[in-house]
């Protein structure tokens, strides 16, 4: 893609908040969109999400009374995710899972596993004052799991596939469903945000956005 054709996969992206229910996503290009998200940057490459796609119709209907913001894409979504984030107890340098990712996924040798714990620990205690935090260190991880959800999306827009971002919900009870139904396991995980994927049945108003001068600012 040249980068006009990237400029306009922005500019047809749009929170889209209701989707035509009779278009479905095809497998072949959702699995692109969630290959996208996989593939997204994190912080020390922890990864630090977990995509549910949830495609239940009952679970939906369960979820509709305690997620205001998802009112008319949560029905007619093709497809709907929950992106969890991961919690204190797996996102300490000795946790099972930390070293899981840097043993097993990234294959680091375990001289390199020690210091770069080392490394962790240290920047988790001393440069971002996380580890007294609980709620702070799901923030951090969740803010690494927005960078997924922006290149989902994109990704998604690239081949004309609608979505939209929702925080608008319930956390304690929609984490309570996700508890019933066994997708999100107690003190592992918490709720990010929800995204909702389809095509819509509208054309949205023209974007709006402050000017380039507002937004950035250049030191030289």
């Amino acid at each position: 893609m040249n980068k006009e054709q990237i400029l306009e996969a922005y500019r047809f992206r749009h929170a889209c908040k209701e989707f035509d229910p009779g278009r479905k996503i095809s497998e072949e290009d959702f699995a692109f969109v969630l290959e996208t998200g996989r593939l997204s940057p994190s912080s020390f490459g922890f990864e630090p999400w977990k995509f549910v796609v949830l495609q239940n119709q009952d679970i939906r209907e369960k979820l509709l009374p305690v997620t205001w913001g998802a009112q008319r894409s949560l029905p007619t979504a093709s497809h709907f995710v929950i992106i969890l984030g991961r919690t204190k107890e797996d996102l300490l340098a000795d946790s099972p899972y930390i070293q899981h990712i840097m043993k097993d996924v990234q294959q680091l040798p375990p001289e390199v596993v020690q210091r770069k714990g080392e490394i962790y620990h240290n920047f988790m205690e001393h440069d971002f004052h996380l580890l007294d935090n609980e709620r702070a260190m799901f923030e951090w991880a969740s803010r690494q799991c927005y960078i997924a959800l922006g290149n989902m999306m994109t990704a998604a827009a690239q081949i004309g596939i609608d979505s939209c971002p929702i925080e608008g919900f319930d956390k304690d009870k929609v984490e309570q469903v996700l508890r019933e139904i066994g997708v999100m396991e107690d003190g592992h995980f918490g709720i990010a945000c929800m995204v909702a994927f389809g095509y819509r049945v509208q054309e949205p108003r023209e974007k709006t956005r402050r000017p380039i001068e507002e937004v950035a600012q250049w030191v030289r």
